[in-house]
């Protein structure tokens, strides 16, 4: 495919969507491409430890310059540097080695770091690094957003603003100025909740203008708190696009936190809801940014009165779950071939081939960018009472908006 990729400024998004392949890097599948080049943003998929010729350094800090360079690779290949990549995620199967991360990130992002999100999971493809990075095409307009008192860091900006968007690094339930955790649930979701805000207010921007959001939260955070406090922050029924995640750990001890993107002009963000779907206080199904379109995740549960996950395998379930992705993209005028990224959350990777099968029935020809994590150990697979499944896969999507070139 092509590596250096030059775009017209009169084609439209779709146009420009291309996939990014550099000449020394193998695509990790066929269902994967490395990266897609959408015109203004350009997507990684998530890059682990090995380089090009499979090899696997010694130490995790090397691993972790190994998928920054990975990235770095592509950025390149795409006719950027570094200083674009403007957004990061960061998976690790052994969460106290964030300060391996840090010194890697420092390095590689010496002038303006990311904003950025660190995660412990339970299982990567390939342990023990995954690192995904949202670029943007043009610099105007770029700068970091740091709240009043905020901690100064050399790895990662508390936010990331850009011509359109600010990508939110993630906010822990912690006090920020002495890393102190509360005993109590509900304390920890307000000071993530405030820290969010409060990078969105030093963009000058209000909670109103955040399209997407990840909770990511451990076991210890009971998801009826963590919404109680969530729905309190947004007007009820235009919630950003939200996909909710328990991970294993988190850094620092932490149980919960908050990453996201907002759109600066309110004008260009747009709530879309299928019409047999009723508001919700803490998700909506997808919201634009612009031509960009954010997706909750979606698991295999069949919506309705009688509502549930009531099949037994990956692949059914997938394709429940590709129904309701649809579902809403059909509703803001769009389907699969617009998706230029995926987050593939598996109950266990050793279903990926599984899904892999059924996923790449959906999406394409252009594969989207493509991150996939097991985020927590594997639970029972048996229904409950009323035959109701847990969810063995979830799938969150961005797209890009087509328009007619008459």
């Amino acid at each position: 495919m092509m590596a250096g990729l030059v775009h017209c400024s009169g084609l439209t998004a779709q146009e420009r969507v291309r996939a990014v392949v550099p000449p020394q890097m193998n695509s990790p599948s066929q269902f994967v491409s490395p990266a897609v080049d959408a015109g203004d943003y350009i997507y990684i998929s998530g890059q682990g430890p090995r380089g090009a010729n499979g090899s696997l350094p010694s130490t995790t800090g090397a691993q972790v310059r190994q998928a920054l360079e990975s990235i770095k690779t592509i950025v390149v290949a795409a006719g950027l540097t570094m200083d674009n990549v403007v957004y990061t995620q960061v998976y690790l199967t052994d969460v106290s080695k964030v300060r391996e991360v840090d010194s890697a990130f420092a390095e590689y992002f010496s002038k303006v770091p990311p904003a950025r999100a660190v995660l412990g999971v339970a299982n990567l493809p390939d342990p023990p690094v995954q690192i995904n990075a949202v670029v943007v095409r043009n610099l105007e307009g770029r700068r970091v957003v740091v709240p009043a008192n905020y901690p100064h860091s050399d790895s990662f900006s508390p936010g990331i603003l850009t011509h359109d968007r600010l990508f939110i690094s993630s906010m822990a339930g912690m006090d920020p100025a002495n890393g102190k955790i509360p005993d109590d649930a509900a304390a920890q979701v307000d000071l993530a909740l405030d820290g969010m805000k409060a990078v969105v207010n030093a963009a000058g921007l209000e909670l109103s203008n955040v399209v997407f959001v990840n909770p990511y939260l451990t076991k210890d955070i009971p998801m009826r708190v963590m919404n109680q406090h969530y729905a309190r922050r947004f007007e009820f029924g235009n919630t950003p696009a939200r996909a909710t995640i328990e991970v294993a750990n988190l850094p620092g001890g932490a149980h919960v936190e908050y990453t996201g993107v907002a759109v600066r002009d309110l004008q260009a963000r747009k709530t879309v809801r299928p019409k047999n779907m009723p508001p919700s206080p803490t998700a909506s199904p997808c919201v634009f940014a612009g031509e960009t379109l954010y997706c909750s995740a979606k698991s295999g549960f069949i919506p309705g009165p009688h509502g549930g996950v009531y099949a037994s395998t990956t692949p059914t379930q997938l394709r429940q779950t590709m129904r309701n992705l649809l579902d809403n993209l059909e509703e803001a005028g769009m389907d699969f071939s617009q998706v230029v990224s995926t987050n593939v959350y598996l109950d266990d990777l050793a279903d990926s081939k599984d899904f892999d099968r059924v996923y790449g029935e959906y999406l394409g020809p252009i594969m989207p960018a493509r991150t996939t994590i097991e985020q927590i150990s594997p639970g029972e697979r048996k229904p409950d009472s009323e035959g109701h499944y847990p969810d063995f896969e979830q799938v969150s999507l961005i797209a890009v908006q087509r328009h007619s070139t008459h």
